[in-house]
């Protein structure tokens, strides 16, 4: 069975390209859309999301490529690329009726974030931003022995087939290994979600490569191209993260604010799964997000 949000509308609506995605909506307000990381689905949200809901309209989806949502193939870089992954949601939002919103992403999910704010500054009002740096970024910071804090990374940047057979041979202990290491609270994730994220990553094995497949090529791409052209987030940003410059040794808070000038960065004692771990913490700087 698949777990979903208490409380919530579960509905399949049109992203971009012919795809649908699954959504979970609730509450009554402004719009808000929350956008999972990985190797989770929207289901990360629903300590978050009933948190909020009693303000706003929360929407959270699964990505493409991602639990219950459709997983085309990957026929060229574009499917995946997050360029295509910002404007499913941009659509998704569109088809409930709003065409201006707040987005705050987690993890992969904060990199579809990042590009929707870039390429749709006129629909996202506000942007929020869990445990990541932009693309091109992550890749700058990640060298030498720190780097293998990100080996995943570089495997499903390999050219297709062995990434994808060596992960469906072993999805389980693949994903669960994320799941184990990058939690600072492991009870946070109970047995029965923890089942669910397996579940719903083991039949995603070629898309969820491909999504990260993208970032090693045409999102870096597009990133590099925003950096030349001085492109910048023109929205209030809040960016929460776990204190990853001081680990591989770089300055997050500057790398933000190169992106985002009207910056509120954070740091957080919470794991990588910190809507789940921190709640009240991670609703609260949306709320104030949502303030500015």
């Amino acid at each position: 069975m698949t777990l979903s949000i208490p409380g919530f509308d579960h509905v399949r609506l049109p992203g971009a390209d012919g795809v649908e995605l699954a959504a979970a909506v609730g509450g009554s307000g402004s719009p808000v859309v929350l956008l999972h990381g990985f190797p989770e689905t929207h289901l990360m949200w629903r300590h978050v999301a009933e948190r909020l809901a009693g303000e706003h309209t929360v929407i959270c989806p699964d990505l493409r490529g991602y639990g219950a949502s459709d997983k085309p193939a990957a026929t060229s870089e574009d499917v995946y690329a997050k360029r295509t992954m910002a404007a499913d949601v941009v659509a998704l939002a569109a088809a409930l009726g709003h065409e201006r919103f707040a987005l705050v992403g987690h993890d992969r999910g904060a990199l579809v974030a990042f590009r929707a704010g870039l390429d749709h500054p006129e629909t996202v009002s506000h942007l929020g931003i869990l445990d990541v740096v932009p693309t091109l970024d992550m890749w700058n910071v990640l060298h030498g022995v720190s780097a293998a804090v990100g080996y995943h990374l570089f495997l499903m940047a390999q050219p297709p087939g062995l990434p994808e057979t060596m992960i469906a041979a072993s999805a389980d202990a693949f994903f669960g290994s994320f799941l184990d290491a990058w939690a600072g609270d492991p009870a946070a994730i109970p047995a029965e979600v923890r089942a669910e994220y397996l579940r719903a990553s083991a039949a995603a094995v070629p898309s969820i490569v491909a999504d990260y497949r993208a970032s090693a090529g045409i999102d870096l791409q597009h990133d590099q191209a925003d950096l030349d052209a001085g492109s910048q987030l023109a929205m209030p940003v809040t960016v929460v993260q776990q204190d990853w410059g001081a680990q591989l040794g770089y300055d997050a808070a500057a790398v933000w604010k190169a992106w985002a000038p009207n910056l509120d960065h954070r740091l957080t004692n919470a794991g990588h799964f910190m809507a789940e771990e921190a709640p009240d913490e991670i609703a609260g700087a949306i709320q104030d997000l949502l303030t500015r």
